[in-house]
């Protein structure tokens, strides 16, 4: 976990430092050619370097100890984090969509830009795409959430340059600027999309849910395996981070004694943790075997 947290906070860094450039030079060749959608292009990146603080200020707070007010950790502040990156996402998507209906509906002339803004729009989809590439591949080797999302922004950058970068050669072929709104716009939209589904995503980790029912069969077929564990039940799995916390009830003989009982849990404990990877914590309940209790709280068991 150490170095997960470490690996989180080396991408930010690396966010941070390649938006921030990446920003200045738009902004600046925005400027000098006179291209109002270069510029607003690189305010858009400045936005992305406000994702990677937040991402670098949550790993901090997920390399926290447990303590008396988190006995579980603090590593659910990464989907917390996760549902504030869609926010500025959306929010993003949505200045964009509003600013572009505007100028199309003002429907203004505005001037040729020089061929400076092409240049600068095509490094920035260079770097944008290194930069994506390098959050995707960190984040899924990680699980991590945070960084998966932040990808996913990036992504949208590479889509806006692009639409800029179109917008850019149509005006100067074709000399018609309203070409630019209008694909701005269509930018807009997706980049809302995507903030919807990066919300979509984080909400099931917050209600405990997980998106792989998979996990399940497994933690059945490892309690099978054990000698003396009989009719696996009431399962119940969450996740935190990257993580499996896992809940569950096992029928033993009532004839053991609780030493022997508790060793045929442990082994449970042991097997479940070969067969799944990152599992942070196991509870296992011991009951003796044919044991019916109708006022159990929900969980699955293998019939279900």
């Amino acid at each position: 976990m150490k170095n997960r947290n470490r690996q989180i906070e080396i991408t930010s860094y690396i966010g941070i430092f390649g938006n921030l450039i990446l920003a200045l030079m738009k902004i600046a060749a925005g400027t000098l050619s006179g291209s109002l959608a270069v510029v607003s292009d690189g305010v858009d990146s400045t936005t992305d370097i406000v994702t990677s603080l937040i991402i670098l200020f949550t790993a901090k707070i997920i390399s926290q100890p447990p303590d008396r007010e988190h006995p579980y950790g603090h590593h659910r502040a990464e989907a917390i984090a996760t549902k504030i990156l869609s926010f500025v996402i959306f929010f993003v998507g949505a200045q964009l969509a509003l600013s572009t209906i505007s100028r199309i509906i003002e429907n203004q002339a505005h001037p040729v830009p020089s061929l400076l803004a092409i240049y600068a729009t095509l490094i920035s989809i260079a770097g944008k795409l290194f930069l994506t590439f390098y959050h995707f591949a960190i984040g899924k080797r990680i699980e991590s959430s945070m960084l998966i999302a932040n990808g996913k922004n990036m992504q949208n950058d590479i889509i806006i340059s692009i639409g800029v970068l179109i917008g850019l050669l149509f005006t100067n072929i074709l000399k018609i600027s309203l070409i630019d709104s209008i694909t701005a716009f269509i930018v807009s939209l997706w980049i809302m999309k995507t903030a919807f589904e990066i919300f979509l995503e984080t909400s099931n980790e917050l209600m405990d849910g997980i998106e792989d029912p998979s996990v399940y069969n497994k933690i059945f077929n490892a309690v099978c395996s054990v000698d003396g564990a009989f009719n696996p039940h009431r399962t119940r799995v969450r996740k935190l981070a990257n993580m499996y916390i896992i809940d569950l009830d096992v029928e033993v003989r009532g004839s053991l004694t609780v030493a022997q009982a508790h060793e045929i849990a442990k082994k449970i404990e042991l097997v479940i943790k070969e067969r799944l990877e990152n599992v942070y914590d196991i509870m296992v309940h011991v009951e003796p075997l044919g044991n019916i209790e109708k006022q159990e709280k929900y969980g699955l068991s293998r019939n279900d």
